[in-house]
């Protein structure tokens, strides 16, 4: 299954998200997902694992056009020519020459001429090329806002935090006014942990209304969350090293559900966010440098 951007580029709707996962399990992880039937994958240059996904891609056998190979520049290389930089590491770390999707990590607001100027350079490398496509990731509305009136080229894809307990209704719809798409992280709400957040949070997995969809269904819990997504025009990136998870989380799509599940799984969004809040700055965190190689 794909989704059409706004540029007219195609990219697969699920793909594996590889966040926190150790870079000695990586590599494998990748070459399971591929072997499985995944073309998508999401990592970042915070996560320090390009590097073993690229090795995964090419142990994969695959040709690189086969491989939607998706990447994130982190906060401490914000800034036009840093950003320019940032893609000179990720490319070589990755070991392509060209990426098909390259966003922003997150807004940092308290330092957001930076974060203008460093999608200014993911505006360049568009133009040049480099990459087939840009966007942005934990931006809300008026994090948009703000960047739309300081830009040219709208944004193919917000990745935002979202599960069925954390749907975003309003940053999904101010996404879908713009013409940019939602993509999930947490998309089965399986987020791991971040010191600070989340500690008292309930598990999804285990929602009782969930699980009667997939009794209905004889499917997992995972696998009604990941059908959710899909049917309702998201991309979903689910995380997992498990080979047997990762093969269960893309069997979604010989099953549909129906318009009342659907309205079910949106009835249990509690409004509480279970990552950190994109508004606050973590001075801390943003100044972790990105190694050259």
């Amino acid at each position: 299954m794909e989704l059409t951007l706004n540029n007219g580029v195609t990219m697969p709707a699920l793909g594996l998200g590889v966040f926190q996962s150790a870079p000695k399990q990586t590599t494998a992880a990748v070459e399971a997902a591929l072997a499985t039937g995944y073309r998508h994958i999401d990592t970042a240059a915070a996560y320090g694992n390009e590097r073993e996904v690229g090795e995964g891609i090419r142990a994969s056998g695959l040709d690189r056009p086969e491989v939607f190979v998706e990447t994130k520049v982190w906060v401490s290389d914000y800034g036009y020519e840093q950003t320019l930089h940032a893609w000179d590491k990720a490319t070589g770390k990755l070991g392509v020459d060209y990426l098909d999707l390259f966003i922003l990590h997150q807004p940092a607001p308290d330092r957001f001429e930076k974060t203008i100027a460093t999608y200014k350079a993911l505006e360049t490398l568009f133009a040049d090329g480099r990459v087939r496509a840009i966007g942005v990731s934990n931006f809300m509305p008026h994090h948009l806002k703000q960047l739309l009136d300081s830009t040219d080229v709208v944004p193919a894809v917000n990745q935002i935090e979202l599960h069925p307990y954390f749907t975003q209704r309003e940053v999904q719809a101010a996404d879908a006014g713009h013409g940019i798409l939602t993509q999930a992280w947490s998309p089965i709400g399986g987020i791991t942990f971040y010191p600070g957040w989340g500690e008292e949070r309930r598990n999804v997995m285990k929602d009782p209304a969930i699980a009667a969809v997939a009794r209905a269904h004889d499917k997992s819990p995972a696998q009604v969350m990941l059908r959710w997504h899909l049917q309702q025009g998201r991309s979903a990136i689910p995380k997992s090293t498990n080979p047997a998870r990762i093969a269960e989380n893309f069997d979604v799509f010989n099953f549909e559900l129906g318009a009342d599940e659907l309205a079910a799984i949106d009835a249990l969004d509690t409004g509480v966010r279970n990552g950190p809040d994109p508004d606050v700055a973590r001075e801390e965190r943003f100044a972790m440098v990105i190694p050259e190689a």
